[in-house]
């Protein structure tokens, strides 16, 4: 704890000091610190978000929600209200931009991608959040924690101290928390840097698709698109890394156009400009006591494929049940731990496939031949639905021991007798899907909702879903089925 507390000055205590008056505290009012508060709050959970900036970010960048993201929207009862605001497109394409079709019969009710922009994003969630009783404060910056036996007191940049008996730092790349944690954020810095934004052009139409098809043909990171009427999206490399914090200039973009395009398009009138480097990290940990970390604050890479944002809503999700069950003193003693052992490994292999897709966009030659020779193997069913269900998140598998092939997998949103699976899922709570009608979960009905249904489309007698989604148990025996709800639900009631 020393380090904590050499790191940020400490300040006195003022009268708002009080026993605990939150459960959690979370820092940063992202996708991924809105959808963990709102997970929390399903739970009764007292929530606090802490957001430094005082207002949303105000330009509309578009972010790509994939499949299991969608998913986890539909088994909170979101999805309508996010898709009304997005827009579909086939769910191809994004293993280094190599274009080739959506594998057919991709198992899941929702194989699409959803582009929304981030901004509407994070509203709704934050909504959905406060609609349930989180509590968001805006202008916060934190200087400074230091843990307990009992919690965390949080120093805040005006003077202010919180108390909390968790605090879960979701304050992006450059995290506080994670510093004045001080856990090791290794992996390569950035080398190479990117400018885009959403600007109107000068040039025709035919004149632009022209260029940039003969620009694509050797620089894929380079890209220039309508999104609108009169607005073009450009993704153009830079030279050198990419630590700089501040968005570039209209006339860096220009300066950045010709040099790869020979031809800047007469570009003007920028709604947002914005640059990112290529740093792939990953924290040594993301839980030191009753401080944890998720989303970008625990992972970062570059946004090929457009998984950065898809990891830390999901990390969101599994780890609110988890953290929940904590507060309210039901979870066994390693729940907590599992977020960890699950979730890092999920980030080194996004990680990973990012360091390989960076490989393919290279310029050199030998870069360029692997990246013909993956294009023909893309032909194959199954190489590409297998590159497409592991950046859509759908193949992710938990170790929880050995069993059939679908424990630890994510199952479907299927039709039950009860309705679509996911909407039995809005709560939050496990599910019992018991195809025998000879199982009982009496003990934890308080946690878990039972359904028999014989005719549910599952080729097993029964299982137990957690609030993830993911199947922690399969099975027909009472005994062992009681022993996995212990595992993960803790103590039975009665």
């Amino acid at each position: 704890m020393d380090t904590l507390q050499a790191t940020a000055a400490r300040p006195a205590p003022t009268a708002d000091d009080s026993p605990d008056p939150y459960d959690v505290i979370v820092v940063g009012c992202g996708p991924t610190g809105a959808m963990l508060a709102a997970e929390l709050r399903l739970h009764d959970v007292r929530v606090l978000v802490l957001e430094q900036e005082t207002e949303p970010v105000s330009f509309a960048r578009i972010v790509g929600l994939h499949i299991r993201s969608i998913e986890l929207l539909a088994m909170r009862g979101l999805l309508e209200r996010v898709r009304e605001r997005g827009r579909q497109r086939p769910a191809g394409g994004f293993f280094a931009a190599i274009d080739k079709p959506v594998p057919a019969g991709l198992d899941s009710a929702h194989a699409y991608l959803l582009g929304i922009p981030q901004p509407v994003l994070v509203q709704l969630l934050e909504e959905h959040a406060t609609a349930r009783g989180a509590q968001v404060r805006r202008g916060c910056a934190v200087a400074g924690f230091t843990p307990d036996d009992e919690g965390v007191t949080v120093a805040l940049a005006d003077g202010e101290r919180l108390r909390t008996r968790y605090l879960v730092g979701c304050d992006g790349a450059r995290s506080t928390v994670r510093k004045l944690l001080g856990v090791g954020f290794p992996g390569e810095p950035s080398r190479n840097e990117t400018l885009m934004g959403e600007l109107e052009v000068g040039v025709p139409p035919e004149e632009i698709a022209a260029r940039v098809a003969e620009v694509r043909a050797v620089e894929r990171r380079f890209t220039l698109g309508p999104v609108g009427v009169g607005v073009y999206r450009v993704v153009v490399p830079a030279a050198g890394g990419g630590e700089r914090s501040g968005p570039p200039t209209l006339k860096d973009v220009r300066r950045q156009l010709r040099a790869v395009a020979g031809t800047d398009f007469g570009v003007h009138s920028p709604r947002w400009l914005s640059r990112f480097g290529d740093a792939t990290r990953l924290a040594d940990r993301y839980r030191v006591g009753r401080v944890l970390l998720a989303g970008d604050a625990a992972h970062i890479h570059p946004p090929i494929g457009g998984q950065g944002l898809n990891l830390g809503v999901q990390d969101a999700v599994n780890l609110g049940w988890k953290l929940a069950a904590q507060v309210r003193g039901r979870a066994p003693d390693p729940l907590l731990d599992t977020y960890q052992s699950e979730r890092r490994p999920v980030a080194a292999d996004v990680l990973d496939n990012t360091r390989a897709q960076s490989e393919l966009l290279s310029t050199e030659p030998g870069a360029r031949a692997v990246r013909r020779l993956l294009t023909e193997l893309m032909d194959f069913d199954e190489v590409n639905r297998h590159l497409i269900e592991k950046i859509t998140g759908i193949a992710v598998r938990y170790d929880l021991g050995d069993g059939p092939e679908l424990l630890g997998r994510r199952l479907p949103d299927l039709d039950t007798s009860a309705g679509r699976l996911y909407g039995l899922l809005h709560r939050g709570r496990g599910l019992l899907l018991d195809r025998t009608g000879r199982l009982a979960a009496e003990g934890w009905s308080d946690r878990i909702d039972h359904l028999v249904d014989p005719t549910a489309a599952v080729d097993v007698p029964a299982l137990l879903l957690r609030p993830d989604g993911h199947v922690a148990w399969i099975g027909d025996d009472q005994q062992e089925l009681d022993q996995h709800l212990s595992r993960w639900f803790g103590t039975p009631v009665g």
